[in-house]
């Protein structure tokens, strides 16, 4: 019987705040996968090591969490004032599909830098020192992203002295700015509420602020679901009834949010909504050992990614974060002290992290005009990626 030979596709492996990504050029994939669709998403399963029963992705790219099975896809940008369209798919680990549905912010640092590199920015708008901005698309949800890179020679500057909670060594800081990062339709809240009452069968009613900005996020009170908003991974991870818990209430609240229109489709969209919950600032002790203070943090924030507790927080969960906190009444506002905010500083397993956000009343409707947020980024391999052929 004959074998045939591996695919060998030009592949870069890179870090974009606390996630892990493999990143494509749109115009490297074999054509077969420069389109949507299901050759696409085998690519990018096998390149990641899955659907793995074993949930290790020992025969891949992927490391086992949700923060480093991801993929990008970058190209030049179909739109007017725009770089570098970019195209996010989130794999999961044990099952056999591709999530589309939402936006990685994490990655959007390591966007512009392989944009950079990659020649998607034209020349004459990269500086040989300074800072380069990069107008990102961001395709999965059509919106507009900045990252602002710095340059060092002509090149792109990846080491220096920024620390990120959540990544062991510092690199060079990239602010990334997120431009009307509410749905197309600007429904910042889907249900009209600042505060709803969501309904889980057979888990019990809560309060919940249900909030399209960023990603789609669903947040609760910590002391409604029996936490108190410090605890760190295992203690929700270890925890098979709680993560069932989680996702039964993850699944009511898409539908609340127009997002599906039966709880049974919540198994075929992982990726959103995301699932948090907040509380009151209090003194904890990261995952790192590392003592985080009443005082230097607003809130505390845990939330779930692809079923299971983020290690740090999400990029685009940040990004919501940062919207519920300036509008005064939502759980995010109360949680961080009430009142009208232009930032806020929260505590995550990791450590913290502080989220701008310039949101406003027009109309009798709130508007997020724009969320900000320091991330970093590196280059970890380039080369190509391996796959076989069939």
């Amino acid at each position: 019987m004959a074998h045939l030979a591996q695919l060998k596709i030009p592949a870069t492996y890179m870090r974009g705040g606390t996630s892990k990504g493999v990143f494509f050029n749109l115009t490297d994939l074999p054509p077969a996968a420069q389109v949507a669709g299901a050759a696409r998403d085998a690519l990018l399963l096998r390149v990641i090591g899955s659907p793995d029963p074993y949930g290790k992705q020992t025969d891949g790219m992927g490391g086992a969490t949700s923060s480093t099975s991801k993929t990008v896809i970058l190209a030049k940008s179909s739109q007017v004032d725009h770089d570098v369209d970019y195209l996010f798919g989130q794999v999961a680990i044990d099952k056999p599909f591709v999530d589309w549905s939402g936006n990685c912010g994490n990655l959007t640092a390591a966007v512009g830098s392989f944009a950079i590199s990659s020649g998607l920015v034209d020349d004459s708008r990269i500086p040989e020192n300074g800072v380069c901005t990069v107008r990102i698309w961001q395709a999965n949800i059509n919106k507009t992203i900045i990252a602002h890179v710095p340059m060092t020679n002509g090149q792109v500057q990846e080491t220096g002295d920024f620390e990120l909670d959540g990544v062991t060594f510092p690199a060079a800081e990239v602010p990334v700015e997120f431009v009307d990062p509410a749905d197309g339709e600007g429904a910042i809240f889907p249900t009209g509420n600042l505060v709803d009452q969501l309904e889980v069968p057979g888990v019990g009613t809560f309060k919940a602020t249900m909030i399209n900005a960023g990603i789609p996020t669903i947040f609760l009170n910590a002391a409604e679901i029996g936490y108190s908003g410090t605890e760190l991974q295992d203690v929700i991870n270890n925890d098979e009834a709680a993560l069932a818990r989680f996702e039964t209430i993850r699944a009511y609240g898409a539908v609340q949010m127009g997002l599906i229109s039966d709880i049974n489709e919540a198994a075929a969209r992982q990726h959103t909504p995301k699932v948090a919950f907040v509380a009151p600032g209090t003194d904890y002790l990261s995952s790192s050992g590392k003592q985080v203070l009443a005082q230097q943090i607003d809130l505390n924030v845990r939330a779930l990614s692809m079923g299971k507790l983020h290690h740090a927080m999400m990029g685009t969960a940040a990004v919501a974060i940062g919207t519920a906190a300036a509008i005064p009444g939502t759980l995010v506002n109360l949680a961080a002290g009430s009142g009208e905010r232009d930032s806020v500083t929260f505590g995550h397993p990791s450590g913290t992290l502080t989220v701008g956000a310039q949101a406003q009343q027009q109309d009798g409707q709130w508007q997020v005009l724009k969320v900000g947020m320091s991330r970093s980024a590196r280059v970890l391999m380039e080369g190509w990626v391996r796959v076989p052929a069939h």
